[in-house]
């Protein structure tokens, strides 16, 4: 086994929990249950790394077995990645093709390679019809680093991919032409949607949260919910809130649905917008520009809660409430 893909495999074991250990050494598949069996994991976690790597020099590990361990790594702590979408389409009169996971890959696989001398792509087919990419990217002089690969997740028959956030900008335009000619599309485009929950990703833009807006009525009675009132609170009083508590929950459940929302963590919006008549500054050529930026660990499930505890006027405006319907969460606001 080549040292340096001893050094790959000993570093990728090195990131993964020893309460994750055996569970992802039995999803890679390499070593077998005899050979798992001679390891001890209650020892230090050097010394199992040590023996492990010994192991899979035993059995001659190649880059692409090491590759596909890093896959396995990735897919167990994929929310550590911050995830792209990308959308594609066919041309004009263009008909959807049989698609062919095997033809894909080796298309997939040529573009980039023709292209760079010095790249390494491996595979790992997920569930869902999805197949998980990871590139290790080169120059023409120099070898792949393994060390800082792009991940590229794409689910067959489909229109998207989620990419993770590379820093080697350059290499986007060849990324999205291997996938735009292994799949079949005729264009490609980023989405203004990022987040590290690639599995709400894939529920927006498939559209598989399950909004529900015709059947909003809720079926239990007013008086037997339980409103929070004070028992002594003027009987005219504890109609009217009623009444606003029931229109706010209306509202929202329109807006929002049953269902638990997709996982973001932020939504930004860039305006931009002149001075208006009127004010001092009206004759400012350069217009007024700000950012705003709406953070959480779960927005979405935060903007549906705002109405109903009273922090916010019932509806939300649609800047806040169209993110899973425009699938976005960075808008540039301007004037007409």
């Amino acid at each position: 086994m080549d040292e340096t893909v001893a050094e790959f495999i000993k570093r990728t074991i090195l990131k993964i929990p020893m309460t994750e250990m055996t569970t992802i050494l039995k999803a890679w598949d390499f070593l077998s249950e005899n050979q798992l069996q001679t390891v001890n994991f209650r020892q230090r976690k050097e010394s199992v790394v040590q023996h492990l790597v010994e192991l899979c020099e035993e059995n001659n590990a190649s880059l692409n077995d090491a590759a596909l361990l890093d896959i396995i790594y990735t897919q167990h702590h994929r929310h550590r990645k911050i995830w792209d979408v990308f959308q594609m389409s066919k041309g004009p009169g263009e008909d959807v093709d049989l698609f062919d996971m095997k033809q894909f890959k080796s298309s997939f696989k040529k573009v980039l390679q023709r292209a760079l001398k010095n790249v390494t792509v491996s595979f790992r087919d997920a569930e869902e019809n999805a197949v998980w990419i990871r590139i290790a990217w080169g120059t023409q002089y120099t070898k792949p680093n393994q060390y800082r690969p792009t991940y590229v997740v794409y689910y067959s028959q489909t229109p998207y991919a989620f990419t993770s956030l590379s820093t080697l900008k350059s290499n986007i335009p060849l990324l999205g032409q291997a996938l735009t000619i292994a799949s079949k599309h005729h264009e490609i485009v980023k989405l203004d949607l990022r987040s590290r929950y690639l599995d709400s990703l894939k529920a927006i833009v498939f559209k598989q949260y399950n909004q529900n807006f015709e059947t909003h009525n809720s079926t239990t009675p007013l008086q037997e919910r339980s409103l929070g009132l004070h028992v002594n609170m003027d009987s005219r009083i504890i109609h009217e809130n009623a009444i606003e508590k029931e229109r706010v929950q209306r509202v929202t459940q329109e807006t929002f649905g049953d269902h638990p929302q997709p996982q973001l963590e932020f939504a930004q919006y860039k305006l931009e917008t002149k001075f208006r008549n009127g004010s001092i500054l009206a004759e400012r050529e350069e217009p007024l520009r700000c950012l705003i930026k709406f953070s959480s660990p779960h927005l979405l499930e935060a903007l549906k809660s705002l109405a109903p505890a009273g922090i916010a006027d019932a509806p939300l405006s649609p800047l806040l409430t169209c993110i899973p319907n425009k699938k976005m969460n960075y808008f540039k606001i301007r004037d007409k």
